[in-house]
């Protein structure tokens, strides 16, 4: 998104020099005003970023990876079809209707233990390494070799093994920055910490956006400065990219990375504030 900003700003910038619109509105804006306009703007965009990524894109990333191991841990359990639900070599059910996942007026027969179930509903549930039928208020009736016997239940719970079933492992999406910077995976700690650094290196992006807007250039040099700054922020995030490569295997330590990383993050600020003048 950063580089979509400076992207954007240079369009905006460069059609309002062609229509020298730029220089009506500089007659009109006071520059103290402007630079406040600018500061305010930016710090409310970039509160909006930190929201955004440390809470709610986190949890609809949660729900989203949640419904799709649902999904494929479905899609290996079988699908429902025309009021029947078969696992080979397992069960069979049939139902009058399905609601939110959950079946209505069952009748189901137990393969490998001779047993035929009739109850009021019944849903199915992943478990560790199980696929659970949990059938409710109902009768079972038991025919096999061992054992003859009907028995009414409140709760009857029918466990299929399945080593196949995906478990949710927490990646680092799953997690805002303070809790990959207190985990215990060291890469998962890198990760926390190099998203501080992304969060200022946006913000000066988001700052350095809106001066460049109001850029006011001879058009020959205009699209030269719109190049070098756009490679300069092109070379910071290849040099933060390289370092964290460094940092996790080990060739770097934490505190040169902060070194390193912020030092040429004040280089680029101070460079791009002398540029957009």
């Amino acid at each position: 998104m950063p580089f979509l900003l400076i992207l954007g700003s240079f369009f905006v910038n460069y059609k309002l020099n062609v229509s020298n619109e730029i220089v009506v509105l500089k007659q009109y804006l006071d520059p103290r005003e402007l630079s406040r306009i600018i500061s305010i703007t930016t710090i409310t965009l970039g509160f909006i970023i930190f929201f955004n990524s440390e809470y709610v894109s986190m949890k609809s990333y949660q729900k989203y990876k949640i419904e799709e191991l649902k999904i494929r841990n479905n899609l290996k359990l079988g699908v429902p079809s025309k009021n029947e639900f078969h696992i080979e070599d397992e069960l069979s059910i049939f139902f009058e209707n399905e609601e939110d996942d959950v079946f209505y007026n069952i009748e189901s027969l137990i393969y490998k233990e001779g047993q035929f179930i009739k109850s009021r509903s019944a849903r199915i549930e992943i478990s560790k390494k199980n696929f659970n039928i949990i059938f409710n208020h109902g009768e079972r009736i038991l025919l096999n070799e061992n054992e003859k016997s009907i028995t009414n239940f409140d709760k009857f719970t029918y466990s299929i093994e399945n080593k196949n079933i995906e478990p949710l492992l927490m990646d680092k999406e799953h997690y805002n920055t303070l809790e990959l910077i207190r985990h215990q995976n060291d890469d998962y700690i890198y990760h926390g910490h190099n998203r501080i650094f992304q969060y200022a290196l946006t913000l000066l992006i988001i700052l350095a956006s809106f001066k460049i807007i109001f850029l006011y250039e001879p058009k020959k040099n205009l699209l030269l400065k719109f190049i070098i700054i756009f490679l300069s922020l092109l070379l910071v995030q290849i040099f933060n990219s390289y370092s964290m490569y460094l940092l996790n295997g080990d060739y770097l330590n934490l505190l040169y990375y902060y070194v390193f990383n912020y030092l040429v993050l004040i280089s680029l600020s101070i460079f791009l504030m002398k540029i957009t003048r």
